[in-house]
């Protein structure tokens, strides 16, 4: 009786009364949870469920938006956390403070999922776990000869750009596409010493006469990239969608699962290249010079190869890396360092020839410090000195910041702008606005790179502290001293041999918004300078 009063109450009709009930339940919790929430402050409303993850279409113009609308300080939903966007500089800096140590984002179930949560130094919230990591990072780059092994291998790739471009005859070309193939390339021999074969998978696309190179390597070096550029697209997407809708509903599931499937296929890439490598390194004699590339370094350090030493705040040595920590490592180098060299150059380019007072200084001081009877121009020094450029590329950055949201989790209570806000909330540092706020950068409108120059007219020291242009506090990038003398150098070759200008100087930039600002489409016209 019992039991056929149980399956009674189960028609369809109280199943459906049920659900509606449970249903409203939640809806009315959420709501409630929302609109008495500590310290409230306005943003869109979000929906139960998904919070504002179908306001993110264009994720740059909703953060534009959402400043016009509702001020420098408004908040938004996503999985199911609140987030308090900031858009003004002074606010930011407490966050950037170079002495403090904050989280960029609280555990995400789905960056854990896909393998990256409490790994490596990106997404590590564990203060011994990410120093660990962060010593064999930093580490790895400061050897003495891996910014000069990064040099001659970018000239060398370089001078093969030139000639696939003289094959194709200089005709109008997309620089993104062009110089994606060359960062991917650069940044694969720097970090583990091989080649992805980046340009020549670009060059046979566009010419009937196909690379010197071995298609099946060609091949797949261009499978190996497309899985490994497809996997930081992933992660914004294991970031926003939630867990229900990954694992229940079918379409979310579905996308999840392929993605889990590249996410394999990109892990045993590395793991072959580490495994091959350590093998390598086994058969030499314990006296032979190692390479110089990030990998090696990793796999040596203090070993008996002593490549570099990686100490602990106290000077002990730390314990050398396993494959899986070399793994993470690596492609927190490769992913991150291919797509900010490559955009960066795009947007330094289109900025250039869309001012051409600008791009005449650039020449001078190129011209005036690498002249054409120099032959040892590329090296480090000579680089530092050009400072008219790098104030092109941070003037670039301010306009066009590559990383245009910086994420931060405080791990104890913090107070920002009169509002005390405990352990555990999570902001996001809204940089496309504040490098264009008004008050704190003169004619901010306009492309001037004179602020981090000439220091009769800005205030240069202010400017440098205000544009974040790496990150900030412990968290900053690693890479930034790499980052800046390859884009140096890529002005140095690029400018010093070709004059280049834009297909349609009319044509406003075609960028594309993601974890990152993206480049999606540069036309120019390129041509030997005389």
């Amino acid at each position: 009786m019992i039991i056929q009063k149980i399956i009674d109450f189960f028609e369809i009709t109280n199943v459906f009364y049920l659900f509606f009930l449970i249903l409203a339940s939640y809806i009315f919790t959420f709501y409630y949870r929302y609109f008495t929430r500590p310290n409230p402050f306005p943003g869109p409303l979000p929906l139960p469920f998904i919070g504002n993850l179908h306001n993110l279409y264009d994720v740059k113009l909703f953060y534009e938006q959402c400043q016009q609308k509702y001020g420098d300080f408004c908040e938004i939903m996503f999985n199911g956390r609140r987030c308090i966007i900031i858009s003004r500089p002074e606010y930011m800096e407490k966050f950037l403070n170079p002495t403090s140590f904050s989280m960029r984002i609280s555990h995400s179930q789905g960056i854990d999922e896909l393998g990256f949560y409490g790994r490596g130094t990106i997404f590590n919230n564990d203060y011994k776990s990410w120093y660990y990591h962060r010593q064999f990072f930093t580490q790895a780059l400061l050897t003495p000869r891996f910014m000069d092994s990064a040099i001659s291998s970018t000239n060398k790739l370089f001078d093969e750009l030139s000639g696939y471009w003289q094959s194709l005859g200089m005709q109008k070309i997309n620089l993104s596409a062009w110089f994606h193939g060359l960062a991917n390339d650069i940044v694969s021999i720097v970090t583990t010493g091989e080649r992805v074969y980046a340009i020549a998978s670009y060059y046979n696309t566009q010419s009937v006469i196909k690379s010197e190179h071995p298609d099946a390597l060609v091949e797949d070096g261009n499978k190996f990239v497309k899985a490994s550029m497809k996997l930081v697209i992933d992660a914004l997407f294991f970031l926003l969608v939630g867990p229900f809708m990954r694992h229940y509903v079918p379409i979310f599931r579905n996308i999840s699962i392929s993605m889990l499937k590249n996410r394999d296929y990109v892990f045993e890439r590395f793991d072959m290249i580490i495994k091959n490598r350590r093998k390598k390194i086994d058969e030499l004699p314990l006296d032979t010079e190692m390479k110089s590339d990030m990998l090696t370094s990793l796999i040596t350090a203090n070993t008996s190869r002593n490549t570099i030493n990686v100490k602990t705040i106290d000077g002990e040595m730390l314990k050398p890396m396993n494959d899986e920590q070399i793994r993470t490592n690596l492609i927190e180098a490769i992913l991150p360092g291919t797509d900010i060299i490559a955009k960066v150059f795009c947007f330094i380019t289109y900025n250039i020839c869309k001012h051409p007072h600008v791009k005449q200084k650039m020449l001078l001081e190129i011209d005036t410090i690498f002249p054409k009877s120099s032959k040892n121009f590329h090296v480090s020094h000579d680089i530092s000195k050009l400072k008219y450029c790098k104030a092109i590329i941070k003037e670039t950055s301010r306009i066009l910041p590559t990383t245009y949201v910086i994420p931060r989790y405080t791990i104890e209570e913090y107070e920002i702008a009169g509002y005390k806000w405990p352990a555990g909330t999570l902001f996001h540092l809204n940089r496309i606005v504040a490098n264009k706020n008004p008050e704190f950068w003169p004619n901010s409108e306009i492309f001037d790179p004179d602020r981090f120059y000439d220091d009769n007219k800005y205030d240069k020291k202010m400017n440098d502290k205000n544009l974040a242009m790496f990150g900030g506090s412990q968290r900053i990038c690693p890479g930034r001293k790499f980052a800046m003398t390859e884009l140096l150098l890529l002005m140095v070759l690029v400018f010093k041999n070709y004059n280049v200008e834009l297909v349609n100087n009319n044509e406003p930039l075609k960028i594309k918004a993601g974890i990152t600002l993206n480049c999606k489409e540069l036309k120019v016209k390129i041509n030997p300078r005389n």
